[in-house]
C-alpha cells in the first residue's frame, strides 16, 4: 500500500500499539498514537496488574520484523521449563522443549512498553499524545472523540484510518458495540488473580532463575516469573468465591493460614505477603469475542481489543504481536484499507479463536495435571515421538510456543489428532520402556502428514 501522506491513528499505545507504530513508520506512514494513560517514560509502572509476560517465538518474530529485538533482548530472562513445587516441598523442572532454543522469556511489561514507545518515537513521522481518553468513535461520520484526562478538554478529529489497540477493556470496542456496529461476548472466569513479590536475598534470586515456578494445587495455583532485578513476580490464581477462594481470605490471618497450608515452601520468600495481599488489586480474567473486528475501511480492532484471552498459555502478547506482523505483511498486497482490514480479520480470526481455547485448556494443565503420572508419561512419549518423527509429530505446546510458522488453528487441529494417537500408544506404566516405534510409525504415517502439507483427513477407524 502506498503511504501517500496518510496519517494512521493508533488508539492505545500499549505493547501492540507501540509495535504497530514502529512497523507502520518503517513503511513511511505518518502515525499518531493516542493513549489514555500518562507517558510510561515519565512515571513508575502500576503495581499489581502486570501478570509477567512470556515472550515466545511468535512475539520474537514480530519484534525482529520491526528491527527491535536486539534492544529487547537485555530485558528478557530465559525460562527453560516449569519448576513444579509440590506441597511436600519437593520440586522438579519440567522442560518446555528438548532443543537448546526451545525456551520462553520472562519480560517486564512496563520496561518493554517503554522501549517500544521510545523506538516508535525515534521515527520523525510518529507522534504520541498521552492522557488522551477515547470517549467514542463514529465511523459513519468519520469522527474520533478524545478527552484530555489532565485538563478535561474534549475534541474531535478525523477517525480514518484508525487501528484500536486499547486492550481488553477497549473503549473503542465498547463504542462500536453501543452503536450496533459490533457484537461482543465476554466470558469471565470465576477465578481472579493477585500479584505478590519475591524479593532478592542479598542481591541474589531467591528461586532458580531460569524457570517459571508453579505451585499447582488442583483448583488453583501460584506462579512466579523472574525479573532482571533478581526479584520474581508471583501471581495467585484462585476462585472468586467458595471454600478456597479470595472471598474466604478476608483477613491477614486467613491469608497466612492459607499460604502456610498450600504453599509452605513459598512463604519464606514472600516477606510482604500480608501487606501486598491487602494492597494489590484483585484482577479479573476473561475471554473476549468480537464480530466484526472492523468498521468498513475506517477502523480496525487489533490485539486484545478484538480478542482478549486468559494468560495461561503465555500467548496474549505474542498473539497481539503476531497480529501486528500479519497486518504489516498484508500491506504488501492491498491498496485499500477496506480490503486490508477484511482480509486481516479473515486470516486471523480462526487462529485467535484457537489460542483462546488452548489458553483455557492450559489453565487446567498448569494447576492440576502437571503433577499427574499419566500427564508426565504422555509428555515423555510425545517428546520421544518428536525426536523420532520431527517432520510429523510436534507436541502441541511446542507448536504454539516455538513454531510461529504453524498457525494456532493448525496447532489446535493437529493437537487433537496427536492426543488421540497418544491415547492409542500409551501403554500405561509399561510405556516407561519406550514406545513401540514400529506401531508408532505406522499410526503417525496414517494420521499425520508432514507439518505444512495438506489437511489431515479423518483417521481410519
Amino acid at each position: 500500500m502506498k503511504t501517500g501522506g496518510t496519517t494512521v491513528n493508533i488508539i492505545g499505545a500499549g505493547l501492540a500499539g507501540a509495535l504497530l507504530a514502529v512497523l507502520l513508520a518503517r513503511r513511511g506512514f505518518a502515525v499518531a498514537l493516542y493513549e489514555r494513560r500518562p507517558d510510561p517514560r515519565e512515571i513508575q509502572p502500576e503495581r499489581g496488574r502486570s501478570i509477567n509476560l512470556a515472550l515466545a517465538a511468535r512475539g520474537i518474530r514480530a519484534l525482529e520484523r520491526a528491527g527491535v529485538m536486539e534492544r529487547v533482548q537485555p530485558l528478557t530472562i530465559a525460562m527453560r521449563g516449569r519448576m513444579v513445587h509440590e506441597r511436600s516441598g519437593a520440586s522438579a523442572l519440567q522442560p518446555y522443549g528438548q532443543r537448546e532454543h526451545e525456551v520462553i522469556y520472562s519480560v517486564g511489561r512496563a520496561d518493554l512498553n517503554r522501549l517500544l514507545i521510545e523506538e516508535a518515537l525515534r521515527h520523525p513521522n510518529v507522534t504520541a499524545r498521552f492522557n488522551q481518553q477515547c470517549t467514542g468513535v463514529d465511523p459513519g461520520n468519520n469522527r474520533l472523540r478524545l478527552r484530555d484526562t489532565t485538563s478535561g478538554s474534549e475534541r474531535e478529529l478525523d477517525l480514518a484510518p484508525a487501528i484500536a489497540t486499547d486492550g481488553a477493556g477497549s473503549a473503542v470496542r465498547a463504542s462500536l458495540a453501543a452503536a450496533g456496529l459490533a457484537t461482543v461476548r465476554e466470558h469471565w472466569l470465576d477465578h481472579d488473580y493477585k500479584e505478590l513479590t519475591v524479593p532478592p536475598v542479598a542481591g541474589a534470586p531467591a528461586l532458580a532463575r531460569h524457570a517459571l515456578h508453579i505451585w499447582p494445587r488442583g483448583g488453583f495455583m501460584l506462579i512466579a516469573l523472574p525479573n532482571t532485578d533478581a526479584s520474581f513476580t508471583a501471581t495467585l490464581f484462585l476462585a472468586r468465591s467458595g471454600a478456597a477462594s479470595f472471598a474466604a481470605l478476608e483477613s491477614a490471618a486467613a491469608v497466612a493460614r492459607f499460604f502456610a497450608q498450600e504453599f509452605p515452601d513459598a512463604v519464606p520468600h514472600l516477606p510482604r505477603l500480608a501487606a501486598e495481599f491487602a494492597q494489590n488489586p484483585q484482577g479479573q480474567l476473561g475471554t473476549v469475542h468480537t464480530s466484526p473486528w472492523h468498521a468498513g475501511g475506517k477502523l480496525l480492532l487489533l490485539g486484545d481489543a478484538a480478542h482478549a484471552i486468559v494468560p495461561f498459555h503465555g500467548q496474549g502478547m505474542n498473539a497481539a504481536f503476531e497480529d501486528c506482523r500479519v497486518l504489516d505483511e498484508l500491506l504488501d498486497r492491498h491498496d485499500e484499507w477496506l480490503t486490508l482490514f477484511a482480509e486481516f480479520e479473515r486470516a486471523r480470526r480462526p487462529n485467535t479463536e484457537a489460542i483462546a481455547a488452548m489458553a483455557l485448556e492450559n489453565y487446567i494443565e498448569m494447576r492440576d495435571t502437571v503433577l499427574d503420572a499419566r500427564f508426565l508419561r504422555r509428555k515423555n512419549l510425545a517428546m520421544a515421538l518428536e525426536r523420532r518423527f520431527p517432520e510429523r509429530f510436534i507436541p502441541r505446546y511446542s507448536m504454539v510456543m516455538f513454531h510461529p510458522e504453524i498457525p494456532y488453528a493448525e496447532a489446535l487441529r493437529r493437537g487433537v489428532l496427536q492426543a488421540q494417537l497418544l491415547d492409542d500408544l500409551d501403554g500405561g506404566d509399561a510405556a516407561a520402556a519406550g514406545p513401540d516405534l514400529e506401531r508408532a510409525e505406522r499410526l503417525i504415517r496414517e494420521r499425520l502428514p508432514p507439518v505444512g502439507t495438506a489437511a489431515v483427513s479423518d483417521p481410519p477407524v
